[in-house]
């Protein structure tokens, strides 16, 4: 389940990738751009922000409640993201807005690195930590870390030992949905960004991305079943995907 999840979570991206250059005469780049994108908003900015707030006066207020922590969260992944996307698609990919089957290639971008670092590299450095623990090499790998290093690694183990098999499954499952929501979320930025009269769809996929993260972490600490919690996903992706698909559709006709 573990190599299940790896592959998925590299292929997709590369999938869709191939699915909007060669079916839909995507531009290449817009995927490029999405990725990178993401990891300068996401990975760099957000993170430093969450080291200033969380590390300030009011971190372990935030931290310390599952509401407080869950509108945090959800509320700077909908700035940070939301915002790079606009940002790229009025500068860099302004150049791009004749096509809009280039929005879903952004998404890709944007949602594949994401799929890629959260659960295809993730996945990779459990199957190494897994053959390690049968093959009986982690005790001497523990036995040469200092004290603090290996309490985190016997934490990580436990964690994975403990994990059954189709909790893995489940995580490739979420990246579907993550991806898909990554994908509506960039169709409703892009219009926005296309078309000043249809600025408000920017606020809104801040909106939705916010709330989106917010449940699914709120769910995610009250719900003891892993497959309820990414049933919950599954219908937000959905609610979001038929938002973006109406805006789409309108849309794109408009633009045609």
């Amino acid at each position: 389940m573990m190599a299940v999840n790896a592959l998925l979570g590299i292929a997709i991206p590369i999938f869709l990738c191939w699915w909007a250059v060669k079916k839909h005469q995507a531009n290449l780049s817009t995927i490029l751009i999405g990725a990178g994108v993401f990891v300068v908003f996401a990975l760099v900015l957000e993170s430093i922000v969450h080291q200033i707030v969380l590390k300030g006066p009011n971190g372990a207020v935030i931290q310390g409640k599952t509401l407080y922590y869950a509108l945090y969260g959800g509320l700077m992944a909908g700035l940070f993201e939301e915002t790079g996307r606009f940002a790229a698609f009025r500068t860099v990919l302004k150049k791009y807005q004749g096509n809009d089957v280039n929005a879903l290639m952004y998404g890709a971008g944007h949602g594949g690195l994401e799929s890629i670092v959260l659960v295809g590299i993730a996945m990779i450095a459990n199957l190494v930590l897994a053959l390690m623990i049968n093959s009986g090499t982690v005790t001497a790998m523990l036995q040469s870390l200092p004290a603090e290093s290996a309490e985190s690694v016997n934490q990580a183990l436990a964690a994975l030992t403990d994990s059954a098999p189709m909790t893995f499954l489940a995580g490739a499952v979420e990246r579907v949905f993550a991806i898909a929501l990554q994908i509506s979320l960039s169709v409703l930025v892009w219009f926005a960004a296309k078309d000043q009269s249809r600025i408000l769809l920017f606020p809104l996929a801040i909106g939705l991305h916010a709330a989106v993260d917010c449940i699914m972490y709120i769910v995610s600490q009250n719900v003891g079943s892993i497959w309820i919690t990414e049933a919950v996903i599954g219908v937000m992706a959905v609610i979001v995907a038929v938002i973006a698909k109406a805006v789409w559709k309108k849309n794109k006709e408009e633009w045609s």
